[in-house]
């Protein structure tokens, strides 16, 4: 019984060392170029969101705000103070609500930032792109539909939100780095830890054709599978990305990959009692269905293109 367990203890230990080899330093990068951002460039982007409402962009402030959520490296409850204070001034330049934009900004923002984008090159090219592509989409979708069925009218209730005091102050720049990056490694550092002994368990116990069977192929029943674990199992990006990694590897279809990686930050639960909040019960339900439908559209999508 001992010589079992000697036995399986050292297998885990190869498969967790041959992973953590992969892709330790895309972690290692992700910290440094998200504390770097938010250190140096998160004011940036924000203020050029808050700039927005000065022109007159129309529909193309949608796309932009997408793209500005994906380069803020805020979680959503830093998110919606941003957004808040941007909610108050009511109205733009052309004299319109931008709810719209709002949206664009705070559902790109959920699913994917600077730091996640560097995690996600250990899955390979095909499936960075993908991510980036569509998580840039579902924002942009999401303000579109606000755009059509809530035009003017408010679509978010920002009361009691204020802006988040920064914790990035220290007058030393170096300093300021240090401590950002800091904080980055113990808030991710064991989730990430985790998602290496979990890929490493699935491995060695799981058989691929079990993974191929489930998630494989092209088949809407993989992609629908891979939307719906997405809910319970994701806690942090950094931590599913072994699983995710050791899931291609085993036969996972990246149309179902997709799907995992738009449920899975989406129906975090932290995120969802931040948007819970500003929504209200109803339009919360919406966002939901919006998730799930549109994650298993894209990797019905990516799935039909790839095969």
């Amino acid at each position: 019984m001992i010589d079992i367990l000697r036995r399986e203890a050292v297998y885990l230990w190869y498969y967790s060392n041959v992973q953590m080899e992969q892709i330790f330093k895309y972690w290692v990068l992700g910290m440094v170029l998200g504390s770097l951002v938010s250190v140096f460039l998160k004011e940036h982007i924000h203020r050029a969101f808050r700039s927005m409402g000065e022109k007159r962009l129309g529909i193309m402030g949608i796309v932009a705000a997408s793209a500005l959520g994906i380069a803020s490296p805020l979680c959503m409850y830093g998110t919606i103070p941003i957004a808040a204070s941007f909610s108050q001034s009511g109205i733009t330049a052309d004299g319109s609500r931008r709810d719209d934009w709002l949206a664009a900004f705070m559902m790109s923002s959920i699913l994917l930032n600077p730091q996640l984008i560097v995690y996600s090159a250990a899955l390979g090219l095909p499936a960075l792109t993908v991510r980036i592509l569509s998580c840039f989409l579902c924002g942009i979708f999401a303000g579109g539909l606000i755009r059509i069925f809530y035009r003017n009218q408010p679509f978010f209730n920002f009361h009691g939100f204020e802006e988040p005091v920064s914790r990035d102050t220290d007058p030393n720049l170096l300093f300021r780095f240090l401590k950002n990056l800091g904080r980055n490694v113990k808030a991710t550092g064991w989730y990430f830890l985790a998602g290496i002994v979990l890929s490493a368990l699935f491995q060695r116990y799981v058989p691929t054709d079990v993974m191929t069977g489930l998630f494989g192929g092209n088949e809407a029943f993989g992609v629908l599978m891979a939307a719906t674990i997405g809910v319970p199992l994701y806690a942090c990006g950094g931590g599913t990305i072994p699983l995710l990694q050791t899931w291609l590897m085993d036969g996972m279809s990246l149309g179902s990959a997709t799907a995992f990686m738009i449920t899975g930050p989406a129906t975090k639960i932290t995120n969802l009692g931040a948007v819970k909040i500003v929504l209200g019960m109803k339009r919360f339900a919406l966002y939901l269905a919006y998730v799930m439908l549109f994650s298993f559209l894209s990797g019905l999508v990516v799935n039909f293109i790839c095969f």
